[in-house]
């Protein structure tokens, strides 16, 4: 029986003679029902009309899907001597990414921001003979495909190395999550955020928000609670959820302005009168 895949969303399902009635996911408030109405692909299917890509994104492969599918996020591999951490997921496999993440170094585990990124991560853990998929369980309710190589943590951090921990920053999803590389970007630290924190089409300020697609703010309960599990972290770069969406340098700052316009966007200060 095959796997579906949502063609809105990117998520995976368990094996079935038909696909779910609805995906859970789009059917939430933060996402959408393609305007067209709930289609599915099958796996085998997805292997045939689409292929896997991967470039450099500034300085880690991105590994991304052509044509594009769901919501066209990209998927980042930090390498480590052991083996590299998958960061976020895409809808597809193929042998030549496997093997071409394989010339890298492999991988030695996953981990995934939130629902909107799980994708195939249970083919990617399979395809790696069965690392563990990171994921915090404060969404396991999310989850479309249950894989005994997921990992459900719990708390405010996970370590996966000495250089690189998980961070729980809510926000988007109560166990939203961002990704700390302490040796990124030549040792000065990066950030690994999907769109927990929204890289600007301007690429020098962030945005955060409950739903993207659906113009849902976040409140600044959330807003603050982002930043103080941020605070701690040294970093000068930003790594964003799509192609190119990143902050190259001055990373730190740039994130601090961005709650502090953030906040004050949404605050209920009365602003200036426009003259003229």
């Amino acid at each position: 029986m095959p796997f579906w895949t949502c063609e809105q969303c990117g998520a995976q399902f368990p094996d079935s003679a038909e696909p779910p009635a609805a995906c859970l996911i789009c059917t939430d408030e933060r996402q959408y029902v393609n305007w067209k109405g709930q289609s599915w692909i099958a796996r085998e299917a997805l292997t045939r009309s689409h292929r896997a890509v991967w470039r450099d994104d500034l300085g880690l492969l991105g590994i991304g899907v052509e044509p594009p599918l769901a919501i066209a996020q990209r998927a980042l591999l930090v390498r480590e001597p052991d083996g590299g951490v998958l960061w976020d997921c895409i809808p597809l496999v193929t042998s030549e990414a496997v093997e071409h993440v394989r010339s890298c170094g492999g991988l030695k585990a996953i981990a995934v921001s939130h629902p909107h990124f799980y994708g195939a991560a249970a083919d990617w853990s399979e395809a790696f003979g069965g690392v563990p998929v990171y994921l915090h369980g404060d969404d396991v309710r999310w989850i479309t495909r249950p894989h005994p190589a997921i990992v459900n943590w719990f708390g405010e951090t996970q370590p996966l190395s000495d250089d690189i921990v998980l961070v729980r920053a809510g926000g988007h999803f109560a166990g939203g999550t961002v990704l700390h590389w302490r040796t990124g970007a030549g040792g000065r630290g990066a950030l690994l955020t999907g769109d927990i924190a929204m890289v600007a089409m301007d690429r020098r300020s962030l945005s955060f928000m409950y739903s993207y697609p659906n113009l849902i703010p976040l409140n600044p309960a959330s807003i603050r609670a982002i930043a103080r599990a941020v605070e701690p972290l040294a970093f000068d770069r930003i790594y964003g959820a799509w192609w190119d969406r990143n902050v190259g340098s001055g990373a730190k700052a740039v994130f601090d302005f961005s709650v502090r316009r953030y906040l004050a966007a949404i605050s209920d200060a009365a602003q200036p009168e426009e003259t003229g």
